[in-house]
C-alpha cells in the first residue's frame, strides 16, 4: 500500500523553503498532496487560493520536484477529513524554530486523536530557515528583492500584483 502524505499550508506565497520541505516529503513518501488550506488567522490573503495552487504547480515544475506531488485546495472542514478522503496517514509540516513546533504540536496531537493521522516535522535547509510567507509579502510590498527566497513564478506574480 502506498504511503500518502499531505503537506498543508496557506502558501501565500510559496517560498523556496516550502519547496524544500515538499521535495523532502516527496523523497520520503510514495505520494504527496500539497494542500492550500484556509487559515482564518491569516486574513486577508494576498493571492486567491486558486492562484496559490497555480503558483505552487508552476514552482514545482520550475524547481524539478517529483511528479508524485499533487496540488489542490481545501477550503472547509477538517484537514483530517481530506486525509481520510485520499487515504493519507501522515501530515508533513515544515518547522523553522521552536516557536513553530510549539504552535504545531497541539494540532498534531488533535489530528492524531481525531483520525489517527501522524504529523512529521521537517526542517528546511538552514539557509531558508528564516524565510516565511509573511516576511516575503512584507519585503515585496516595500519594494525589496525577494528573488533569493522564492521561485521565479512567484517573484513575477508578486511584482505584477504589487505593480512593481
Amino acid at each position: 500500500m502506498a504511503q500518502i502524505a499531505v503537506v498543508p499550508g496557506s502558501f501565500d506565497p510559496v517560498t523556496l523553503g516550502h519547496l524544500d520541505v515538499i521535495g523532502r516529503a516527496a523523497r520520503l513518501f510514495d505520494e504527496v498532496h500539497v494542500l492550500v488550506v484556509h487559515n482564518p488567522d491569516k486574513q486577508p490573503a494576498m493571492f486567491a487560493a486558486a492562484d496559490r495552487v497555480r503558483l505552487i504547480q508552476q514552482s514545482l515544475t520550475e524547481t524539478g520536484v517529483a511528479d508524485t506531488v499533487r496540488v489542490g485546495e481545501w477550503t472547509s472542514g477538517l484537514l483530517v477529513d481530506y486525509c481520510r478522503r485520499v487515504g493519507a496517514g501522515v501530515l508533513v509540516k515544515g518547522v523553522r524554530s521552536g516557536e513553530d513546533v510549539a504552535y504545531e504540536t497541539p494540532m498534531a496531537i488533535m489530528n492524531r486523536h481525531l483520525a489517527d493521522v501522524e504529523t512529521v516535522f521537517l526542517l528546511p535547509e538552514a539557509s531558508r530557515a528564516h524565510v516565511s510567507s509573511s516576511l516575503i509579502r512584507q519585503v515585496a510590498t516595500l519594494g525589496g528583492d525577494v528573488t533569493p527566497y522564492v521561485p521565479r513564478a512567484v517573484a513575477d506574480a508578486l511584482a505584477e500584483h504589487l505593480g512593481h
